[in-house]
């Protein structure tokens, strides 16, 4: 077995035994493992050793790997943190998920390029629950509304929420981020408005992963519990 299998294997552990003590079933959460600097013979092997999902954070890296995956997956997920100019770019890419819009310009971006496609494309509202200003993400005082108003963009459906917990040395810090982007969808889903649809939480990356499980994650983004720590191509 491959270092790449065992890591997949225990990470699948972990889902397990995370799921297990909230009460639920491992089958409920996607591993979507983020590819970013991994090459794409590395991503053929996870995907043949039972990953179904990868995701990329730049554009151009993306354009460059997508064509060199020759192993079956389900989806193809933009996880990074996306500029308007390069919207166009990754919509032709056709990512089953975005998981990072943390704008109404954004959003709008995407939309106005999804109808001259002719799809509608699905999306998750970035959101700053830990309020730090180095992070990304709709603040929560904004979200509401941003929500509602992406229901009348025809090019988009939104299918739940995104979020990046606080940096910290300890893992248990980002339960309250979690459990805040839990209750934050809930509201949403109150709302019972068409295209706007909480089915999705994606919170949890290779250091949190489980506590994000336990608070209701069904998207985990994992890049070094499954590949191991990323290694920086030498510059020229």
């Amino acid at each position: 077995m491959s270092d790449l299998e065992t890591k997949i294997r225990e990470v699948k552990e972990r889902i397990k035994t995370a799921a297990a003590k909230s009460g639920r079933d491992e089958r409920e959460i996607t591993v979507v493992a983020a590819s970013k600097l991994q090459s794409a013979e590395k991503v053929n092997q996870a995907l043949l050793s039972g990953i179904k999902h990868f995701g990329e954070n730049k554009v151009q890296e993306a354009e460059q790997k997508l064509p060199l995956i020759t192993a079956p997956y389900d989806g193809f997920h933009f996880i990074g943190h996306l500029q308007t100019n390069k919207v166009k770019q990754l919509l032709l890419l056709n990512p089953c998920l975005i998981h990072s819009v943390d704008s109404l310009h954004l959003a709008k971006a995407i939309s106005d390029e999804a109808v001259k496609l002719h799809k509608r494309q699905d999306i998750l509202l970035e959101v700053n629950t830990s309020g730090e200003a180095s992070k990304y993400g709709f603040p929560i005082l904004d979200l509401e509304a941003g929500a509602i108003a992406m229901t009348k963009m025809p090019g988009l459906r939104v299918k739940g929420l995104m979020t990046v917990a606080r940096m910290s040395d300890n893992p248990e810090d980002s339960r309250k981020d979690f459990r805040l982007l839990k209750s934050l969808a809930e509201c949403l889903a109150r709302h019972n408005l068409p295209d706007l649809d909480m089915h999705w939480l994606s919170m949890g990356m290779s250091n949190d992963f489980e506590i994000a499980i336990e608070e209701g994650s069904n998207l985990v983004r994992l890049g070094t519990a499954i590949f191991g720590p990323r290694i920086k191509p030498e510059k020229a």
